[in-house]
């Protein structure tokens, strides 16, 4: 796609206004006003989200909770609801698809979506962004902040303007001028390190950068050097893709007290291993790639990973394999403040497996439908009521 199709083009970012505080505020309208923090609820858990009360006093995502709590002494905190967060947000989806089949989810609360071919039917990139906001507010009782530009970058730059509950248009043609004023750090790539090197560049605007030459920022940056060139002149042909297939599955925590004792260490990640599989066989995925990541009590992160010969769903032996991996770590020697277990390298539970010389095939069959008797219990009876022997005197939710 060349620059004058990228032009054509109109895209709006949508991204929900401090989503999951703000669905914390809906259920519990006695907290409207008042500095929210959704996250872990013990001092060694982090943030997720911060209502913008709460951002007032500084307080982010990904900061550690004991940090939060000193910040703002009143601070309400809650912990995560992510199957309401799910719940919500299948229903803001639902209105983007009813605008353009051309959606992308990047998270719960953000979406790309292309409305070029939806004009005759809804307006203008202008008037469908605001539609779709007026709509997710009368619906959901939530609101958003939209983008509206002719490319991906300045579509999610716009969102973040005017928020919350904000709306941007980028005219097409005035990409370059829209650019020209806003700090450096606004432009997608910039980290604090680019950040600082900017700067000793004397960059401070996006406008600064248009003025350093491409041999300059690739000799400086590499490949990430040509990004910044064009995403400074609003150049940015991805397009909208519709199909965002996940690349791992799995799931981590953070436990209240350092773990040293190897049979305790073993029991959470069986409980890990199980609420993984879960995971797996309730979106019909199977993986070859097992990883498992420790984390130890001095922030020291171990990640060590095995590509199987077959894929699985399978706890049990997700399990096994993550025993394997747990043995090459310093568990059991160094206290363990986090465990995780992911599987990536994936494929649908449907794809067939090598041919069966040894009826090794009709165990996995028997296997996977035993898993999927005791996810319909779970499911229907609540999600500890089946779970292995070794995990009946552990309170781990799998």
């Amino acid at each position: 796609m060349d620059k004058s199709a990228a032009e054509s083009r109109t895209i709006i970012h949508t991204d929900m206004d401090a989503f999951y505080a703000s669905v914390e505020i809906l259920d519990n309208p006695e907290l409207r006003g008042k500095p929210v923090v959704v996250g872990g609820l013990s001092n060694r858990s982090v943030v997720s989200a911060a209502s913008y009360e709460a951002r007032k006093f500084g307080i982010h995502s990904a900061m550690p909770t004991s940090t939060a709590r000193t910040l703002c002494r009143d601070a309400v905190f809650m912990p995560v609801r992510m199957a309401r967060y799910r719940e919500i947000s299948t229903r803001i989806m639902a209105i983007f698809h009813r605008f353009t089949p051309l959606v992308e989810p990047i998270s719960l609360d953000e979406a790309f979506l292309d409305v070029t071919g939806s004009g005759r039917l809804f307006g203008t990139g202008a008037e469908i962004a605001a539609d779709i906001r007026k709509t997710i507010s009368r619906e959901t009782g939530l609101t958003a902040s939209a983008g509206v530009a002719s490319s991906k970058l300045l579509a999610k730059i716009a969102s973040d303007l005017q928020k919350p509950d904000g709306l941007t248009v980028v005219e097409p043609g005035r990409e370059r001028e829209f650019l020209a004023a806003l700090p450096i750090n606004k432009l997608w790539g910039v980290g604090q390190t680019t950040l600082k090197s900017l700067r000793m560049l004397s960059v401070r605007t996006i406008g600064d950068l248009t003025r350093l030459p491409l041999e300059l920022l690739t000799s400086k940056y590499g490949k990430h050097g040509v990004h910044l060139f064009y995403a400074a002149r609003g150049i940015d042909n991805r397009p909208v893709e519709p199909v965002h297939e996940a690349k791992s599955i799995g799931h981590e925590d953070t436990f209240s007290e350092d773990l040293k004792d190897l049979g305790l260490i073993k029991k959470e990640l069986l409980a890990l291993a199980c609420r993984v599989g879960a995971r797996l066989r309730r979106h019909e995925k199977e993986g070859k790639t097992v990883s498992l990541k420790v984390k130890f009590n001095d922030f020291t992160t171990n990640t060590r990973s095995q590509t199987l010969m077959e894929a699985t769903a399978d706890n049990m032996e997700i399990y096994h394999h993550c025993l394997g991996l747990l043995a090459k770590t310093e568990a059991g020697r160094t206290p363990i403040r986090l465990l995780g277990i992911s599987i990536s390298n994936l494929g649908s539970e449907l794809a067939g497996h090598q041919p069966d010389l040894f009826g090794v095939h009709r165990n996995r069959e028997k296997k996977k439908n035993l898993c999927g008797a005791v996810d319909r219990l779970n499911r229907k009876f609540g999600i500890k009521t089946v779970k292995p022997a070794r995990l009946i005197d552990n309170d781990s939710t799998f």
